[in-house]
């Protein structure tokens, strides 16, 4: 996957068209040029998002490689949402080799031509194209198979998960309103026992007419244990509760809708998560990442969502650059500014990664030692959020290593990166 610019440059031969696509949510518009910048297309032609506009763009380009006796396309495109799907499988099909340019590069380079910040169909497809020919691009990635599962699942359960926390926070708001000692009674909001009371008993008034009995009754009648004790205490806060008594008609109404809206989020998140088990099943060395003290399923399985095939990539440089996490300079001259990572490339990989750094360094002892030694060595001690960074580059270097050589995690291993000083005076 390596590739610098220049092998990039040197895809673009005499023998090559030029196409660049500005792409849209139902129309779509391009311009080919020749490897020398000139036009093919008098002017942009447009194609619509459908079967129909795909196989024209197709005739069309193959058309113009005829007539300007080239041999092959290279296609340009600026990802713009989720707009480029189809387009881009419809390209995959028919062999036809297309690249991405980054639209932020498309923003600051639209003024060369005409030193206007204008933006319109004729233009952008020029600029994406010139960027193609100079080599300004990155190659596409869509997952196949278990890979492309594993994608849309993990995208989903992160949908799921914050439908279930805006669901929960509302809920939590519901109580400090209604039945605020509520919570003195649950660690967890969302306790089973507490909601089926809730449903049945919105209110601290109807809590008070169930009494104890009829508490437990609910329970039971949901095949859980009957806890006096629990009841008991409901009941009493109940009794005492400061609740707002005004307008309880509707709010009876919310809280049972609230509930139901909770319960269906955790149902959905959990035939996700139970799919996204089986598809890591199928990705090969998958199962000896959770080897790893600290690492659980959902962190596998949305690393691998996010990276797709690890097998494309040479080296560890570029996840590492995927995830955003290489490091950049600010210097200039005499002026050194800070080091810090880039924070480009896919956000929900730095996310999985900084989370998966902060649990290992919690429960793993070796990586704990390594955070330790990180944040107190004597030369250049890292502050701890420099510290976790360095912890998700390493973990990035072990997941490359067990899922492409399918070799055992190795704490031992993992120690060994650790020089301490004695050490060192022993080895001089």
């Amino acid at each position: 996957m390596n590739c610098t610019q220049n092998k990039k440059i040197e895809q673009v031969k005499e023998t090559t068209m030029i196409v660049g696509i500005d792409v849209g949510s139902e129309k779509h518009y391009f311009r080919a040029f020749n490897w020398r910048g000139i036009e093919l297309t008098r002017k942009p032609v447009a194609f619509s998002n459908s079967m129909e506009g795909f196989n024209s763009f197709y005739n069309t380009i193959v058309e113009l490689m005829q007539k300007s006796e080239l041999e092959e396309a290279l296609v340009g495109i600026e990802p713009t949402g989720h707009y480029w799907f189809d387009l881009g499988q419809f390209m995959g099909e028919k062999d036809i080799k297309f690249v991405m340019v980054n639209p932020h590069h498309v923003h600051k380079t639209k003024e060369l031509d005409d030193n206007s910040p204008s933006k319109n169909d004729r233009k952008d497809p020029r600029v994406i194209a010139g960027l193609v020919r100079d080599g300004r691009y990155f190659y596409s990635y869509m997952p196949t198979g278990a890979y492309a599962e594993l994608r849309n699942a993990s995208n989903r359960r992160f949908v799921l998960v914050e439908e279930q926390t805006r669901a929960k926070n509302r809920l939590q708001k519901w109580i400090a309103v209604y039945f605020p000692e509520y919570k003195g009674i649950y660690t967890h909001i969302d306790a089973k026992g507490g909601m089926l009371v809730l449903k049945k008993a919105p209110t601290p008034e109807e809590i008070v007419r169930l009494g104890v009995e009829g508490i437990i009754k609910i329970w039971k009648d949901a095949k859980l244990r009957g806890n006096g004790h629990k009841a008991m205490l409901i009941l009493a806060a109940a009794m005492r509760s400061i609740g707002l008594k005004a307008g309880l008609t509707e709010a009876r109404m919310e809280i049972q809708d609230l509930i139901e809206d909770y319960e269906l989020q955790t149902k959905r998140l959990e035939r996700v998560n139970d799919l996204i088990k089986g598809l890591c099943q199928q990705v090969r060395y998958a199962d000896k990442l959770l080897e790893i003290k600290g690492i659980g399923i959902t962190t596998v399985a949305g690393f691998i969502a996010e990276v797709g095939d690890i097998t494309r990539f040479d080296s560890t440089k570029e996840l590492q650059k995927l995830a955003g996490l290489e490091l950049v300079a600010d210097s200039s001259g005499k002026h050194n500014g800070k080091t810090k990572i880039s924070k480009r490339g896919r956000k929900r990989l730095r996310y999985l990664l900084f989370e998966a750094a902060i649990s290992v360094v919690g429960k793993n002892e070796e990586f704990k030692e390594i955070h330790r030694y990180y944040t107190t060595r004597e030369k250049n001690p890292l502050k701890k959020m420099q510290s976790l960074i360095v912890v998700a580059c390493k973990l990035i270097r072990v997941f490359h290593a067990i899922l492409t050589k399918g070799i055992r995690y190795d704490a031992s291993k993992m120690l060994k990166d650790i020089r301490h000083p004695g050490e060192q005076l022993k080895a001089a």
